[in-house]
């Protein structure tokens, strides 16, 4: 294709500055995390293809140790190609293979060729989906499920230290039946166990990798033993289990298995919004709003109201749950853009999914550090609203009926009466029997309170 020029100073070649040269769209480079897989598929390759005869000793081992200086991000600026680029990411996969075989010519003083030798045995075709699943996996069991088992212990210890507190419920945002902050706060950390088991489940597709396949898939150039043997390095190398994909076609030419990865983080945004949502609402105020809880001052809130002090991080929450839901629909997007043997936007689906597990990693512990643990209770306000709440007599309905209910109710709306007050007046039930009945507490216990109807 010609000549062209390459940097002094660059440890990476022709085919890596063609895609420079090529593909100035984003600024945007592959993620750190897709690079290190890459190195480690190299790294592992090296080793399996000297144990099977099909590399000479001595340059596994120089491409091994370049591969890891690369796996450790010790390159990591030479790794400049943008993510909009060929649909395989060969760009990608050449780039890797140009740097390691440059740093082990360095090393050991004669040739090392990137396609011969750094990538014997593969195919860009089969290493970008390997590097996905790789990348992936250990970003999701590193990163985000330790963060997650974080938010959920100190959602279960701000439970211990506040769950018995009674406060008013709401349904469509409108004052309903009592609960405790104990059931309100349990139910946002089952969404997040919940999500935990989603993803332990997604994994189990994810750990399943498509290497050996090389082309497309029926594993042309490369020992039938090559694929599972690099599962098993790649396994030892990074400390999670990975095996040979049951079907190397599937692994190619489709990217299911990111995809539903993706969708358990579609979900984890829509968690992460619910919870960062209901913090902005019973925080808000602290005099015109609900004012329920009083969240950490972190930062002033205006340029020109003074004392003016917002609920920042569930609004970076929000905003982090956002990017996801994108993120998820140009991967759902990416995903079926598999013709026949290859998915044509694997870069995409790379930085997308990388991204979106690292932003909800660091969300959730930011949410649980500095918005949830330290948020106060304000009890004489939720108190004050939830002895006037009219609903209450939905507790009486066995008793007075619906329809003597909903007349009790309708007065102290528009009296501004105590719903106590307005049953006595409408009933001949005595007064301790009405405070039993009308308990908040109680109330938050299910069940029938009374019996009869009249």
């Amino acid at each position: 294709m010609g000549t062209l020029q390459v940097p002094e100073t660059a440890l990476w070649g022709a085919q890596t500055q063609r895609a420079v040269d090529n593909f100035q769209i984003s600024n945007l480079r592959m993620p750190r995390e897709f690079v290190s897989a890459l190195a480690l598929i190299k790294c592992s390759a090296a080793q399996v293809n000297s144990e099977l005869g099909a590399l000479d000793p001595r340059l596994a081992r120089a491409i091994e140790v370049a591969a890891r200086s690369v796996a450790a991000g010790d390159f990591a600026d030479q790794f400049p190609v943008d993510v909009f680029q060929t649909g395989s990411a060969t760009s990608s996969n050449m780039n890797a293979n140009e740097v390691i075989a440059r740093l082990a010519m360095q090393a050991l003083g004669t040739p090392v060729h990137p396609n011969d030798h750094v990538n014997l045995g593969q195919s860009s075709n089969d290493v970008v989906p390997t590097a996905i699943h790789v990348s992936a996996s250990l970003l999701v069991s590193e990163q985000l499920l330790p963060g997650l088992r974080h938010l959920h212990a100190t959602l279960m210890h701000k439970i211990e230290e506040i769950g018995s507190i009674v406060k008013t419920g709401r349904t469509h945002l409108m004052d309903a039946m009592p609960i405790t902050f104990g059931q309100e706060l349990g139910g946002w950390a089952q969404q997040i166990e919940s999500t935990m088991s989603r993803l332990d489940d997604a994994l189990k597709r994810m750990r399943q990798l498509p290497i050996g396949g090389t082309a497309v898939g029926t594993g042309i150039n490369a020992d039938v033993r090559f694929g599972p043997a690099m599962a098993a390095r790649l396994s030892q190398e990074s400390g999670f289990q990975f095996v040979s994909a049951k079907n190397l076609f599937e692994g190619m030419s489709s990217q299911d298995a990111a995809v539903e990865l993706s969708g358990q983080l579609n979900t984890l945004a829509c968690t992460f919004m619910k919870i960062a949502n209901d913090l902005r609402w019973m925080n808000s105020g602290p005099l015109a709003g609900l004012g329920e809880i009083e969240l950490k001052s972190l930062q002033p809130g205006s340029s020109i109201m003074p004392g003016k002090v917002n609920p920042v991080i569930p609004e970076a929450v929000c905003m982090v749950a956002a990017q996801v839901i994108g993120n998820h629909a140009a991967i759902t997007i990416a995903g079926q853009s598999g013709n026949f043997q290859l998915n044509v936007m694997l870069p995409l689906v790379a930085h997308n999914l990388l991204e979106s597990i690292r932003l909800s990693a660091r969300a959730a512990v930011v949410l649980a550090d500095l918005a949830i643990r330290d948020f106060k209770v304000c009890e004489a306000r939720i108190q004050t609203v939830l002895e006037r709440n009219p609903i209450l007599v939905t507790a009486l309905n066995p008793i007075l009926g619906y329809e003597l209910g909903a007349k009790a109710a309708r007065l102290a709306y528009a009296q501004g009466r105590p719903i106590r007050e307005v049953v006595l007046e409408l009933t001949e039930l005595e007064p301790a029997q009405v405070d039993s009945l009308l308990d908040p507490r109680a109330l938050t216990m299910g069940g029938i309170h009374g019996s009869g109807a009249g």
